[in-house]
């Protein structure tokens, strides 16, 4: 895929910050129904029909903020070429786009100017989607160790997706919404009122008290839900008619029912036999493992999909597509974080179908995983998703470790898939597999934890706690390479109807010039000077953060313009072809922030090869990050090049003396 306009795994998520925290308490009846999570007295899509829309920028912002974005990139020579040229957009052809994207947008109410855009980029990328895309998110360990055994955690994790499922189709599923004043919203009375108002109004009876709701129209496609390629650009197939659970284990394919003809879950004592049958099977791994093919250039994938369905697979590839989501039993324990990164983010490739909306990866000793495909939603669903089957699968597990499983002839209820592949097809699938192997050891990755103080402390000094992680990645990159470089974080913009992602772009002229004090000349500076630099960094990164989520950023604004001048066949802007523009979408940072007591670690490959793919957390007490790099980069001197710029920023907050 080109990388002009961006990556397709440049599209991370961002969840709880302060300026934009997300409802992970589901407040229900109290109903213990073991079908459901929940049974919320406000229906789950009651906010959908009076969500606001996600506004177009007004131009002469967009160009502004670009400009600013660009500042700390360029000298004054290349900065005055830029300028020239984003005034030249903005007053001539630009305007002329600008105003025919706003009439189309007008004319298309029921979604959003940015997601029909957003889809093509990500359907028509043409890259493998593994690394290039799909991004992990593993599972807090159960607090109960005797509970993280894999059959055990397994059958509950299951119950628990399930029960999640049946409660969103019913529309059982609390609202997701963040409140900025709880005491208010966050209560019984306001459910009991907001209930009653009319969905076409429901958002505004929300927003009187400071509720926000969110677009839940990803939602749908958590399940049964799996990208299909084609050639050019890939469909989305969902089959909310099936009813089976796709497991895969040593590379081979298994499926079983787990929803039963009526509607119901199957008993959980029935999935632990059926997993048990699974984990107990000795069939050898297959000599040319299918997933495998999941794992190629898109275009290449889609001839050998008809070619897999001309050799009579197409009842086979049907369960997989239309099961409710895969679960993946890996037959080994994970030695560290390191080792849980790799095989979350990508594994061997044998055990995997990378195409599927999302696959739970489970390890032999429990650890569990989310790899998610992209295209379909952002990380706001697969977050939820996360959240609630954590929870309910530690504190109302469907069974423990003295359940017994159900006296059933798993044999006939779990059905294991033959595929028929003629010798084309297994020298594809040996083709796709040196080339995935290829790929992924050539990616390396790196973990640092600061243990010297977090968001608790950082708050008493009225200091943004993302900004500060994000300075000091602008100042472990100067440190590292010695200049301020692209970079990328990634802002939820569910606060509309159909929102996707919007950029914050953290590289600005208050992060160089105090990365620059901080990391060059210290001692030029008072502390009192490098205290009121932080401060300046602080709130100018919350002003971007808070533009981002309300769709007053500038990348999607020009990414749709660019993509509106395509589709009518007229020449690219110019701007789009100053050298700064590709500079600037070449995220060398590709960041994003990820805090959930359900999440223990997620992360992400680079966007660009001679990238870093950051993922990072900050926790009351300490920060963590997860961070990726190709040969390019030394991502081991990148981590310790992050926690000495930590350690740096914290020393000036307690008068310590720089080292």
């Amino acid at each position: 895929m080109a990388r002009l306009l961006t990556s397709s795994s440049a599209l991370r998520w961002r969840t709880i910050t302060s300026s934009q925290p997300v409802l992970l308490r589901a407040y229900s009846s109290g109903s213990s129904d073991t079908e459901y999570l929940q049974r919320s007295i406000v229906p789950t899509m009651h906010f959908q029909k009076s969500l606001p829309r996600l506004p177009i920028p007004k131009f002469e912002d967009t160009i502004k903020r670009y400009l600013n974005a660009q500042r700390p990139l360029l000298d004054d020579v290349q900065f005055k070429k830029t300028e020239q040229l984003a005034l030249n957009f903005q007053n001539g052809v630009g305007k002329q786009l600008h105003e025919e994207l706003v009439q189309q947008d007008k004319q298309n109410k029921h979604t959003s100017y940015i997601s029909g855009p957003w889809f093509d980029m990500y359907l028509c990328a043409r890259d493998s989607i593994v690394l290039n895309s799909n991004p992990f998110m593993s599972f807090t360990p159960d607090p109960r160790p005797e509970y993280n055994s894999q059959l055990i955690r397994a059958t509950n994790m299951t119950v628990s997706a399930m029960r999640f499922l049946k409660t969103m189709r019913a529309g059982y599923l609390e609202p997701e919404i963040f409140h900025l004043n709880p005491a208010k919203s966050d209560t019984l009375t306001f459910r009991k009122l907001i209930r009653f108002v009319p969905s076409s109004l429901s958002w505004y009876g929300a927003y009187m008290v400071n509720a926000y709701p969110l677009d839940m129209s990803q939602y749908f496609r958590l399940f049964n839900c799996t990208r299909i390629p084609k050639p050019n650009r890939d469909e989305l197939l969902t089959d909310e008619k099936g009813r089976h659970l796709l497991v895969l284990r040593k590379g081979n394919f298994y499926v079983f029912d787990v929803i039963d003809k009526d509607g119901n879950i199957v008993k959980a004592s029935e999935i632990q036999a059926h997993l048990q049958h699974i984990l107990s099977d000795n069939t050898p791994t297959p000599e040319f493992p299918l997933g495998y093919l999941t794992s190629e250039e898109r275009n290449k994938w889609a001839v050998l999909r008809q070619k897999l369905l001309d050799n009579e697979n197409e009842e086979a590839l049907a369960k997989v597509d239309s099961a409710v989501f895969c679960l993946c039993l890996d037959d080994f324990p994970i030695k560290d974080r390191v080792h849980l990164s790799h095989n979350m983010l990508h594994g061997s490739g044998l055990n995997r179908w990378f195409d599927k909306s999302f696959s739970i990866i489970m390890t032999e000793d429990g650890t569990a995983a989310i790899n998610f495909e992209h295209s379909w939603g952002d990380g706001v669903a697969v977050l939820r998703f996360q959240n609630e089957v954590f929870k309910d699968s530690t504190q109302r597990p469907a069974i423990s470790p003295e359940s017994c499983s159900a006296p059933v002839d798993s044999s006939k209820a779990v059905q294991r898939l033959h595929f028929n592949l003629d010798d084309s097809l297994k020298a594809a699938i040996t083709d796709a597999k040196t080339k995935f192997d290829t790929s992924v050891n050539a990616l390396s990755i790196a973990t640092m934890e600061f243990k010297k103080g977090g968001k608790e402390f950082l708050k008493t000094q009225k200091l943004s706690p993302d900004a500060i992680s994000q300075l000091s990645f602008q100042m472990a990159f100067l440190r590292q390479y010695g200049k301020t470089t692209a970079t990328y974080e990634s802002c939820s913009t569910a606060a509309f109807k159909h929102g996707r992602t919007e950029t914050i772009r953290p590289a600005s002229i208050y992060t160089k010039k105090c990365s620059e004090a901080l990391v060059m000349n210290p001692s030029k500076h008072s502390p009192a000077e490098l205290r009121s630099m932080l401060h300046e960094c602080s709130k100018y990164h919350g002003q971007l953060t808070k533009e981002a989520a309300m769709g007053q950023g500038f990348d999607r604004h020009l990414f749709a313009l660019r993509h509106l001048a395509s589709s009518k066949g007229l020449p690219i802007p110019e701007i789009y072809q100053d050298i700064p523009y590709a500079q600037i979408n070449h995220n060398v940072l590709s960041t994003s922030t990820l805090t959930s007591p359900a999440v223990q670690l997620g992360g992400f490959a680079p966007v660009v090869p001679d990238g870093f793919g950051v993922g990072y957390g900050v926790h009351d007490d300490w920060i963590g990050c997860n961070v990726s790099s190709y040969p390019a980069r030394d991502v081991r001197q990148f981590v310790q090049c992050v926690h000495q710029s930590l350690d740096d920023i914290f020393s000036v907050l307690q008068d310590k003396p720089l080292k």
